[in-house]
């Protein structure tokens, strides 16, 4: 004869909420882990020889190097910094960020041998050297410029 099905206990409920649960949770470690592995993989990718991601690089951080480090001194002056201070900071937070944006690109950006001169009481001299690399080409250039503060 069949006996008749009882209804689960609240024991049995929540052993099957949890099992739920632990597999939910490892469904979403999988998950990240697979997304992860795919990440990877892609930075195992052969470089384009003929690529000129450096050339185009080099130029889009020679012209915009001078205007950023321009607002940015001046950002730093309307707070209260003295000027050389000022220059100095704006620079580094430049480089900074300069080289955020080229691990994101997968090209490395970096300004050496950084240097900030007071030339005259409205007038900062920047210098340094910019290397810029992408694992098969690498291209060095002197940067130079002035800014003009108040």
């Amino acid at each position: 004869m069949m006996q008749p099905i009882s209804s689960p206990s609240n024991e049995d409920r929540d052993a099957g909420q949890m099992l739920l649960a632990t597999g939910v949770v490892l469904l979403m470690s999988l998950l990240s882990m697979a997304i992860f592995g795919v990440k990877v993989a892609g930075l195992t990718m052969p470089h384009d020889t003929a690529s000129d991601g450096v050339l185009v690089t080099s130029q889009e951080v020679v012209d915009a190097v001078p205007e950023l480090t321009e607002v940015r001194t001046q950002l730093w002056i309307n707070g209260g910094l003295e000027p050389l201070q000022a220059g100095e900071i704006a620079f580094q937070s430049v480089h900074d960020d300069m080289l955020h944006h080229g691990e994101l690109r997968g090209v490395e950006i970096k300004l050496i041998d950084i240097q900030v001169n007071e030339t005259s009481s409205t007038l900062l001299h920047f210098s340094g050297e910019l290397g810029i690399s992408d694992g098969s080409a690498m291209l060095t250039i002197p940067i130079s410029f002035d800014v003009e503060h108040a």
